[in-house]
């Protein structure tokens, strides 16, 4: 079957299961209240699984390596230090009198600037490469986190239920004014890259090859790296931090198109992903009536596959 006839099957099944999600239990008594609520939930979980799925693929291209994902910049260690922060100086009520919209705007706002000045001190020097910007994003993740866990030990447990709620990803509660302005910035992000996809094919080769065959290898590295900061910070601003998603949905989707080309690549992925959150929302308000927020399935899921390919890399 050829990457084409693939990714309209994975298509229909996506709006299968939409269909399933926005229609079960329906009837003439609910279905104004109902839709008002599933539509918009919807909305979101195919815009966050679109937005990790992207910015995973192409961080794994022009990093050049499959086990990595962008959450190894620390964005999602620095989303939860701004939550966490935000309650330990100002107090919960702060956090609730300014708004989702604000509290999503300054989360995305802090994150990318942080992710802009990382990649302009970084590419000042000559001969700094992508692998040290993986180890500095390692250093900066582990000091937010040490923060993060500082100012939680020492804040009041009821402010601490405040900051719980942001650490695992939520459907539940998806504010609609936030939801548009998620929706404007990804697309406008992921419709800048369209005219990157050739270049991204040549990156897969590797940066000498990529260089080789007349890429501009650090303007379109340092451009790729703005976008997927944009759209981390999007998705984990708007449901919170899903770690392990892009690493999961990535793999499955190379494996199962077998091709480099991105265009398909991309749309396959943010497919898959996809499928995986409705899916999951599914079965978990339907089946087990939330018993188990998706968030820690996918985690626990993707962290058994990330050891999985480490043993397989460690075999090759």
């Amino acid at each position: 079957m050829s990457s084409k006839k693939k990714i309209y099957f994975l298509s229909i099944l996506l709006l299968v299961l939409v269909a399933l999600f926005i229609f079960i239990g329906l009837n003439s008594r609910n279905w104004d209240y109902a839709l008002s609520r599933r539509i918009p939930k919807i909305i979101a979980i195919i815009l966050t699984g679109s937005g990790i799925a992207f910015s995973s693929l192409v961080f794994q291209t022009i990093t050049n390596n499959r086990i990595l994902t962008p959450s190894v910049l620390g964005l999602d260690s620095l989303y939860m230090f701004i939550q966490t922060f935000i309650v330990f100086v100002f107090g919960s009520t702060t956090l609730a009198k300014a708004g989702e919209g604000f509290n999503f705007i300054l989360a995305v706002g802090c994150m990318a600037l942080f992710s802009v000045v990382l990649f302009k001190l970084l590419f000042k020097r000559e001969g700094n490469n992508i692998f040290f910007l993986l180890l500095l994003g390692l250093v900066f993740g582990t000091f937010f986190q040490s923060l993060t866990s500082f100012m939680q030990v020492l804040i009041d447990p009821n402010e601490f239920l405040v900051v719980q709620n942001k650490m695992f990803a939520s459907f539940n509660n998806v504010n609609t004014k936030i939801l548009w302005l998620a929706i404007i910035g990804t697309l406008l992000t992921m419709g800048y890259t369209y005219k990157y996809l050739r270049s991204l094919d040549v990156l897969s080769l590797g940066r000498e090859n990529a260089i080789n065959l007349g890429v501009e290898y650090d303007k379109v590295v340092k451009r790729m790296l703005i976008v997927i900061s944009i759209l981390v910070s999007v998705s984990t601003a708007l449901v919170g931090p899903i770690t392990f998603l892009g690493l999961l949905v990535v793999n499955i989707t190379r494996q199962l198109l077998n091709t480099y080309k991105h265009k398909y690549l991309i749309i396959g992925s943010m497919l898959i992903s996809s499928i995986t959150l409705v899916g999951g929302q599914l079965i978990a308000e339907r089946i087990m009536n939330f018993s188990t927020p998706i968030s820690v399935v996918i985690n626990l899921v993707g962290g058994l596959y990330f050891i999985y390919m480490l043993l397989r890399e460690e075999r090759i």
